[in-house]
C-alpha cells in the first residue's frame, strides 16, 4: 500500500506507553488483496538508519504509532520524514538502554516508512511507521548523528494460493483477534468489521503479531520465523492461550461479582424479614428464645440446673444477633434443653417375657441369662436400684454386642451401643470445653440425647482397645462413668453441669482383660462368654444363622434345608473359632452358590448334605486330632484349650542311650510347658523305686519329650500330670489305658492341682473318641455345671495324687517292642 493509502485509525489500550519509544494506538489500514508492500525495497542498499524500539516490534505491511524521545530517534525520524528514505526498526532487549549497541538489539528487524510525523500539543512528537520487509541486522558501522547498521533483506516464504488449510489458520486466526479486543473492552463496529473483512492475509497476520500479542519476546519470536505458514500457527498457539486467560480472568471476576451480589441479596432479604417479624409482634431471635423457655417448662429438671439455665439464656438474649458468640452461646442453651432431665422410659418387670426374649435372641449364654433376669427381679421388688456395670469378656464372635440389644428389648429401654475400639482422646468421653472452637458434648451425652431417656442399655463396646496418648486417656475417663458411687454426678467439660448416668444399664464388652486398668476392671462386675461348644453352634446355626442368610440372600424359605450333620462337617471341618463368625461366613458362601443356581435355574438339592460340602466350600481347610491306639509306650493324650475351642494332643517320650544324662523337649513348647517336662522328670526320678524303675536309667540314657506338630506354639500349665503318665510308660514299659486322656497340672511333691477350660477339654476329648478322662479331683465341680447331655458316654477319674493318675492310666501288660 503507498502511503497515499486510505488511513483508519483506531484507540486500544493493548500496549503500555514508553517513556522514549512506545505504541499509541494500533492502526489498521484498507489495502488489496494481492498488495506485498515491498516497493521501493530495490532502492535499499547494504547500510540503513537504524530506529531503535522499546517493548515493541514491527511487522511488515504493519502502520504502528510511536513515541518519539531520544535525540538521535528524534533527528533520524525528522530526516527521515523530510528525505522520503527507508529506516531499519529494531526491538531492544532491554528497554532500560538507552544508548543501545549491537548486542542491545534482536537481530531481526523490519524495514520501515515514516508515514507521518505528529507535533502533539503537549511538545512531544508521535511518528507513524509502516513495515515494508523484514531484515536481519549484521553489524552497526556509525553511531552518529545517529545508528546505521549493515543489512540484508529477507524474503517470507508464502503460503500457496490455494492452500486450505492456510486459509482456515488465518480464519481462526481473524476470530480470536475479534473476540480478544472485545474482550478487552467495548470496540468501534467499523474495527471489528474490517478485521472481519479484511482480504490480505499477509497484512492481516502481521496486525495480529504486532497488536494482539503482548510480550516482546514472542513478538520477536514470529517476527524470525520467514515460513508464512509456520508463523500463523505459531500465533495461533499464542493467541489460544492468551484468550484462554482472558476468559478465566473473566470467570473469576463473575464468580466475585455473583458473591458479592448474594451477599447483598441475603442482606436486604434478612433486612425485610426483620421487618416483617417487627410486624407480627417479634424478631427471629426473641421466638427462639421463646420456643426454648416453652420446652423448658416440659422438662423434669433439678432446681440448680433450671437456675442455670436462666441465666445463660438471659446471656443469650443480651448477646447482638450478629455477633460470633451468639450462635456458640445459643447452641449450648440448646443443648441443656435437649438433654432428657429426669425422662425415663419404664422398665417392663414381666421375667417371663424378658427369659423368652433373651432365649429367642441367643442360644446358650446361661450366665448371663441369669445375671439380667435376678437384676430385673430386684428391679421389680425394689422399683429403685443402681444399675449394674456389666462386663462381658470372651474371644471374639461369641454374641457379646448383640446380646445388649436383646437385653434392651427385655427390659422395654432404648438401646445405645459406642464402638471405644481406638479411642485416644478424653474428651470424646468427658467433652471439650467451651472455650474451644467447635466444642462439643461427650459421646456419652450425646447418645443420651439421641436416646431421649435416662436410663437406656448402654453398650461400650471393644472397651479392652481403648488408646491413650497426649490427648489424655479416656480409660481413666470412664472411671467416673462407671463407677455406681461417682456416676450420679457425671461431669462433662461441655455441660458443666452434673448429670445422673446411676440409671443406665452399662454394658461393657472385652476379648483380652489383661489390656483393660486395674481400676476400670474393679467397677465392673465380670462375667465370661465363653466359646459355644459344637453343639451350641449347630443349634445357633439352625435357629438363627441359616434362616438369616436365607432371607439376606433372596431364597425362599423351603427351597433348601440343611442337615444337621452337614453343619456339623462344615464347623469341624471349615472353622476353627469359639464364635460362629466365621460360621456364618461359610454358610453365606453356601447361600450365594445356592443364589446363583437359583437364578440361572439350575436344579438345587432338597436337602445339602455332608458329600455337597465339596462342591459348595471346597476342600476340607481343617482336621481334627482322632485318638489313637496305646501299641506304643509313651504315648499318652492330653486334652489342651485354646482360643477356638478344646483340643487333644498328644505327649510323646523316648530313650536313647547316652554318656550322661540328658532331656530334650521339641514341639514349640512355652516355659510353662518346659517347666512341667522338667518338673515330671524330676518326680520320676526321685520316685524311682517307688514306680519300679532302675536308677540307672536315669545315668545312661537320654530322654526325649516332644509334643507333635511343632509349628503350632503350645503353652500353659494343665501337661503335667500327662507328661509325668508318659515318661512312667517309657521307663517301664507298661501300656497305657485305651481311649483315656488327661489334664492337670502336678507339683514336685506329685499333688494334682486343677486347671481352666474343662467344658471346652471334655467336648473335644469327646469329639475324638475318648471315653475315659482323668481329672483333678478340684475340677469336679466344673463338671457338674456342664449339661449332662454333653458328657454322656464318659468316665470321669477325679485324682489329688500323681500316683493315682498311674494306677488309672498304665495297665500292667507290658508293651512287645
Amino acid at each position: 500500500m503507498s502511503k497515499k493509502a486510505r488511513e483508519r485509525l483506531y484507540m486500544s489500550d493493548t500496549h503500555d506507553i514508553d517513556e522514549s519509544m512506545g505504541a499509541v494506538m494500533p492502526i489498521l489500514m484498507d489495502c488489496d488483496k494481492d498488495e506485498d508492500f515491498s516497493e521501493g525495497m530495490d532502492k535499499v542498499g547494504e547500510t540503513l538508519p537504524i530506529l531503535p524500539l522499546r517493548n515493541m516490534v514491527l511487522f511488515p505491511g504493519v502502520a504502528m504509532p510511536i513515541f518519539v524521545g531520544r535525540p538521535k530517534s528524534m533527528r533520524l525520524i525528522r530526516e527521515a520524514s523530510q528525505r522520503k528514505i527507508l529506516v531499519g526498526v529494531v526491538c531492544q532487549k532491554d528497554a532500560e538502554v538507552e544508548e543501545p549497541g549491537l548486542d542491545d538489539l534482536y537481530p531481526i528487524g523490519t524495514v520501515a516508512e515514516v508515514l507521518r510525523v505528529l507535533e502533539m500539543p503537549d511538545g512531544s512528537t508521535t511518528a507513524i511507521l509502516q513495515g515494508r520487509k523484514r531484515m536481519a541486522l549484521h553489524s552497526l558501522v556509525d553511531t552518529e548523528p545517529y545508528l546505521n547498521g549493515a543489512i540484508s533483506l529477507l524474503d517470507d516464504q508464502p503460503a500457496g494460493k490455494d492452500d486450505r488449510e492456510y486459509e482456515a489458520l488465518i480464519s481462526t486466526i481473524k476470530d480470536l483477534t475479534i473476540k480478544m479486543i472485545e474482550a478487552a473492552g467495548d470496540p468501534p463496529r467499523e474495527l471489528v468489521f474490517s478485521i472481519r473483512n479484511m482480504q490480505n492475509t499477509m497484512y492481516m497476520l502481521g496486525f495480529a503479531c504486532c497488536h494482539i500479542v503482548a510480550n516482546p519476546d514472542e513478538k520477536q519470536e514470529l517476527l524470525a520465523i520467514g515460513d508464512v505458514k509456520n508463523r500463523a500457527y505459531r500465533l495461533l498457539f499464542i493467541l489460544n492461550r492468551e484468550y484462554q486467560l482472558i476468559e478465566l480472568k473473566t470467570s473469576i471476576q463473575m464468580k466475585t461479582h455473583e458473591d458479592i451480589n448474594k451477599q447483598q441479596k441475603e442482606y436486604f432479604l434478612q433486612q425485610q424479614m426483620k421487618a416483617i417479624q417487627e410486624e407480627l409482634g417479634g424478631n427471629m431471635n426473641d421466638i427462639e428464645i421463646r420456643e426454648l423457655r416453652a420446652q423448658a417448662k416440659k422438662k423434669k429438671w433439678p432446681k440448680e440446673v433450671g437456675e442455670t439455665f436462666e441465666k445463660e439464656l438471659a446471656k443469650l438474649e443480651r448477646i447482638h444477633p450478629q455477633s460470633p458468640d451468639y450462635s456458640i452461646q445459643s447452641q449450648y442453651v440448646q443443648t441443656i434443653v435437649g438433654l432428657p432431665w429426669g425422662t425415663y422410659s419404664r422398665d417392663n418387670f414381666s421375667l417371663t417375657h424378658a427369659q423368652r426374649v433373651l432365649d429367642r435372641d441367643h442360644y446358650g449364654m446361661e450366665k448371663v441369662k441369669e445375671r439380667i433376669i435376678e437384676h430385673l427381679a430386684v428391679l421389680k421388688l425394689k422399683r429403685d436400684l443402681r444399675s449394674p456395670i456389666l462386663c462381658l469378656y470372651g474371644p471374639p464372635g461369641v454374641g457379646k454386642t448383640s446380646l445388649g440389644r436383646s437385653v434392651a428389648e427385655a427390659l422395654g429401654r432404648k438401646y445405645v451401643r459406642v464402638s471405644l475400639g481406638g479411642l485416644h482422646d478424653e474428651a470424646e468421653i468427658r467433652g471439650h470445653r467451651r472455650t474451644y472452637i467447635g466444642a462439643m458434648m461427650g459421646r456419652i451425652l450425646q447418645n443420651l440425647q439421641k436416646a431421649g431417656t435416662s436410663n437406656p442399655v448402654f453398650v461400650l463396646d471393644e472397651v479392652d482397645k481403648v488408646g491413650s496418648d497426649f490427648k489424655g486417656d479416656p480409660a481413666s475417663a470412664l472411671l467416673e462413668v462407671l463407677d455406681p458411687e461417682q456416676n450420679t454426678t457425671f461431669h462433662d467439660n461441655y455441660l458443666d453441669i452434673d448429670y445422673d448416668l446411676s440409671k443406665i444399664l452399662f454394658i461393657a464388652t472385652a476379648n483380652n482383660l489383661n489390656t483393660i486398668s486395674q481400676p476400670l476392671l474393679d467397677r465392673m462386675e465380670l462375667i465370661e462368654v465363653s466359646g459355644y461348644i459344637l453343639e451350641e453352634k449347630i443349634e445357633i446355626a439352625m435357629r438363627h444363622l441359616i434362616p438369616k442368610q436365607m432371607e439376606a440372600h433372596g431364597i425362599t424359605k423351603g427351597t433348601v434345608r440343611f442337615h444337621r450333620n452337614t453343619v456339623r462337617a462344615i464347623i469341624d471341618s471349615y472353622t476353627r473359632e469359639s464364635g460362629v463368625r466365621a460360621l456364618e461366613k461359610k454358610i453365606a458362601k453356601i447361600m450365594r452358590r445356592l443364589a446363583r443356581k437359583i437364578a440361572s435355574d439350575e436344579a438345587v438339592p432338597a436337602v445339602l448334605k455332608v458329600d455337597h460340602l465339596r462342591e459348595y466350600l471346597g476342600p476340607v481347610e481343617y482336621t481334627r486330632d482322632k485318638y489313637q491306639d496305646n501299641r506304643y509306650a509313651g504315648v499318652v493324650t492330653g486334652l489342651a484349650w485354646t482360643a477356638v475351642g478344646g483340643e487333644i494332643l498328644f505327649v510323646e517320650s523316648s530313650l536313647s542311650r547316652g554318656k550322661s544324662a540328658k532331656l530334650t523337649i521339641t514341639g514349640n513348647l512355652g516355659d510353662v510347658m518346659k517347666e512341667s517336662a522338667i518338673l515330671a522328670l524330676e518326680y520320676v526320678h526321685s520316685h524311682a523305686a517307688q514306680l519300679g524303675i532302675e536308677e540307672s536309667l536315669f545315668e545312661n540314657w537320654n530322654v526325649h519329650i516332644h509334643v507333635p506338630e511343632g509349628a503350632i506354639p503350645k503353652d500353659g500349665p494343665s501337661a503335667g500330670i500327662t507328661m509325668v503318665t508318659s515318661l512312667v510308660s517309657t521307663f517301664t514299659r507298661r501300656k497305657v489305658k485305651s481311649n483315656l486322656a488327661m489334664t492337670g497340672e502336678i507339683t514336685l511333691r506329685g499333688k494334682v492341682l486343677p486347671v481352666g477350660g474343662i467344658k471346652e477339654k471334655i467336648l473335644a476329648a469327646k469329639r475324638a473318641g475318648i471315653r475315659e478322662i482323668v481329672l483333678c479331683e478340684e475340677n469336679r465341680k466344673d463338671v457338674e455345671e456342664i449339661n449332662q447331655t454333653y458328657v454322656e458316654g464318659l468316665t470321669f477319674h477325679y485324682v489329688a495324687d500323681i500316683m493315682q493318675v498311674i494306677d488309672t492310666a498304665l495297665l500292667d501288660e507290658k508293651v512287645k517292642d
